[in-house]
């Protein structure tokens, strides 16, 4: 498995030394144009949310744990997490967002109606996923509001907030021209 996740880590850090290689200078404007601090932007919060929020959901108590895990004693779990994950979910986040900006347009894949019917499921499928991370997760990051570490009204309230939160902010991003 380490071999496969290595393999991976290195073909995404390739791919992204070739995308900035062979069209590092291209300039991408679209029916709504953003500044390069607005793309950056968008990256990093979407890097946050994958790489700083919904891993930790299931390796902060791995991390926290230092009688069990020693080596991670040197720090704490967030610089961890951010450590690990953050620039390299940034690089996934930009390989996705390169191709939907520059070649995409081009190719089209995504507009075959069978693909927009997969991705749709896979999109549903991976937001009912994370909110049920969030749910079963809650307890052990608010041990205060849970009975015995089970799963309590108030939890369901938090990620029902989260989700139309979630659900407010993209009705916003979707009007709003940065």
């Amino acid at each position: 498995m380490n071999t496969l996740l290595s393999a991976g880590i290195i073909f995404t850090l390739l791919a992204i030394v070739f995308c900035l290689y062979r069209w590092g200078n291209l300039k991408c404007v679209g029916v709504t144009p953003v500044k390069t601090f607005t793309f950056i932007a968008i990256l990093f919060t979407s890097g946050l949310d994958v790489g700083l929020i919904m891993f930790p959901l299931t390796e902060f108590a791995g991390y926290a744990d230092t009688a069990t895990s020693p080596e991670y004693a040197f720090s704490n779990p967030l610089a961890i997490e951010f450590a690990y994950w953050g620039f390299l979910i940034w690089g996934f986040y930009f390989l996705t967002s390169f191709y939907f900006c520059v070649i995409e347009p081009r190719v089209g894949f995504f507009e075959i109606p069978l693909v927009k019917w997969i991705n749709n499921v896979v999109i549903i499928g991976t937001c009912a996923f994370t909110a049920y991370l969030l749910l079963t997760n809650l307890p052990w990051y608010l041990p205060q509001l849970s009975e015995e570490g089970s799963i309590v009204a108030t939890f369901y309230v938090i990620v029902f907030a989260v989700i139309m939160a979630a659900v407010f902010r993209a009705q916003i991003l979707n009007t709003c021209v940065f």
